[in-house]
């Protein structure tokens, strides 16, 4: 695949962003463990006191960052070229980890995470160029279609399923049921983050995207996403080994994000 300008672009803003959100993991980490070892409630069961804690603060505002980055860069890249490069967040994560926090990454993760840098590779050489989108409208219609309406009807069931029936009964003991959660909420986020952000890249071109209802029931979407994603996040990470978590979380979040970025977007 030859990179245009704009894709060369969100490749480079999405590595950026990866190596924020890898660090991002670890500092939160350690600001959860504080808050548990302060407050003696942990963010797995329901405590809240990280809120309190400076670190897990300065843990938030890099992954602020790295996302911010990140929303950039679906601006300028398709989804398929910058979800997959989170892979470098695994790296990250998973080598911090070993030396902050001591969590030990096995063969067989090692071998995982080398896996998934394989595949995302591949999937970068691969990938699309994007047509031009003049208008918000034009991705409203391609959210709408009845494909992805189904995508979106059966993501919010399985959520549903998952945060009322599976995670009071073995959420702790399983870690897909968070992150599974956290995917499932993040292939959704990540197709509003791709239409809010190309809208106001169009408006900051003069083409103001704004004056459209369909930009801010976007980014509604985003807001209600991102908030139960960083909530059983921090279930995931303050419950499991960061560097099982990270893996697992990447895997799951990317594969559903480029299934709804092909239906809805039509691109394989």
């Amino acid at each position: 695949m030859g990179f245009s300008k704009d894709n060369l672009k969100g490749f480079v803003l999405a590595l950026l962003s990866s190596g924020f959100i890898g660090a991002s993991f670890i500092i939160k980490k350690k600001g959860l463990r504080r808050a548990a070892a302060a407050s003696g409630v942990r963010a797995g069961y329901g405590g809240y006191s990280y809120l309190l804690e400076p670190l897990w603060w300065l843990g938030f505002i890099t992954m602020i960052v790295g996302e911010i980055a990140n929303f950039v860069a679906y601006a300028f890249a398709p989804a398929v070229l910058v979800t997959p490069l989170g892979a470098l967040s695994i790296i990250v994560s998973a080598v911090l980890a070993h030396f902050i926090l001591k969590e030990r990454l096995h063969r067989l993760g090692v071998l995982g995470c080398v896996m998934c840098i394989a595949g995302s590779i591949i999937i970068v050489i691969h990938a699309p160029k994007e047509h031009s989108i003049t208008s918000v409208l034009e991705i409203w219609s391609m959210a709408t279609q009845p494909a992805f309406l189904l995508y979106v009807g059966s993501v919010v069931v399985l959520v549903f399923i998952l945060v009322f029936h599976f995670a009071p009964q073995c959420g702790h003991t399983n870690v897909l049921v968070f992150t599974g959660i956290c995917s499932l909420m993040g292939s959704l986020s990540v197709m509003s983050v791709k239409a809010l952000g190309t809208a106001l890249k169009l408006t900051f071109e003069g083409k103001n995207q704004l004056i459209y209802p369909e930009t801010w029931f976007f980014m509604l979407v985003v807001a209600t996403c991102v908030i139960t994603q960083m909530n059983y996040l921090n279930k995931a990470l303050d419950t499991f080994n960061t560097a099982v978590v990270s893996p697992i979380y990447y895997v799951m979040f990317t594969t559903l994000a480029i299934i709804a970025s092909v239906i809805m977007f039509k691109k394989a």
